[in-house]
């Protein structure tokens, strides 16, 4: 029987990595308020 879990690290980073959280609203506003940190 085959697992569930079959990572794949670009799928992953491509939907839950840095660049997808550029794109949505909340690291924007953190931008404009000018974090030094913007994603942990």
């Amino acid at each position: 029987m085959k697992r569930t879990y079959q990572p794949n690290n670009r799928k992953r980073s491509k939907k839950m990595g840095f660049l997808a959280r550029v794109k949505t609203k909340v690291v924007s506003n953190r931008r404009k308020k000018g974090r030094k940190v913007l994603a942990h």
